[in-house]
């Protein structure tokens, strides 16, 4: 009963095996995906996806890195999608000061952009957030983010940040880094998290937990950062699935 929350199977380094992915994830015990779409090219795939199978969902937005290139139709498009039965969340969508730090503004117009479309259409949002802890908290606080809530992806921050998080209805997603030997800090984060805020994910094809770090990630994967977790919050395995689980249906109103 395991729920990835976070995969990009639509990417081209599952081209040549897709299926096959998918068809492995459901043997180790995969129920539900969520495949994140967020630009022009990879939403339309994300969709496909989704409406191929009944247990992969997708989320719709636009990514940080790619904030320079778009324009206010792509805003309209992502909203008119979000009446499409199997789009669950807004998102990607958040700060990236990590490739590019040039586009600051920009990258801070198209988050605020998101986070009140995601207010109209009462959607969660999905955060990506790398090297921007505080302009993210700050903007989620401005734009009154709390209202939808949503999934702080793959947290690298400190329980500080977690909590100001937790206090705005976000809940924290951890994927392949809790496997690491040397991931001190999300490992403390995530024994603090409440099981009822706490979700898993793979982010595949990127990564990828040990033992296959460095290599393509995948949703099977996902056992392998749920087995971390349970050993991490001291509880099952089984138990930390069914709560995880729970948690993206209650969340993004999964089947």
């Amino acid at each position: 009963m395991l729920t990835d929350t976070h995969a990009h199977l639509n990417s081209e380094n599952f081209d040549e095996d897709r299926d096959q992915v998918i068809a492995r994830a459901v043997e180790h015990g995969v129920t539900r995906i969520v495949n994140v779409g967020f630009n022009r090219e990879t939403i339309p795939a994300s969709l496909a996806l989704a409406e191929k199978y009944d247990f992969i969902y997708s989320t719709v937005g636009w990514h940080p890195q790619d904030a320079k290139d778009m324009k206010p139709d792509d805003l309209e498009w992502i909203e008119a999608l979000c009446s499409h039965e199997k789009v669950v969340a807004i998102g990607e969508i958040g700060l990236d000061y990590y490739w590019d730090k040039s586009f600051k503004e920009t990258q801070e117009q198209v988050f605020r952009e998101q986070i009140r479309l995601a207010r109209r259409v009462g959607l969660p949002i999905v955060i990506h957030n790398r090297d921007a802890h505080a302009d993210i908290v700050r903007i989620l606080r401005e734009e009154q983010a709390s209202e939808v809530g949503g999934i702080m992806h793959c947290f690298s921050g400190s329980w500080e940040t977690a909590k100001l998080c937790l206090d705005m209805n976000f809940h924290i997603s951890f994927g392949g880094p809790i496997t690491f030997k040397n991931a001190k800090q999300p490992k403390e984060v995530l024994e603090k998290v409440p099981l009822d805020r706490l979700l898993i994910e793979t982010d595949c094809p990127y990564l990828a937990p040990h033992p296959y770090r460095g290599k393509r990630n995948e949703s099977a994967y996902v056992r392998l950062v749920a087995e971390s977790a349970a050993q991490l919050k001291g509880i099952a395995l089984e138990e930390i699935a069914e709560i995880t689980t729970t948690n993206a249906i209650r969340l993004l109103k999964l089947k």
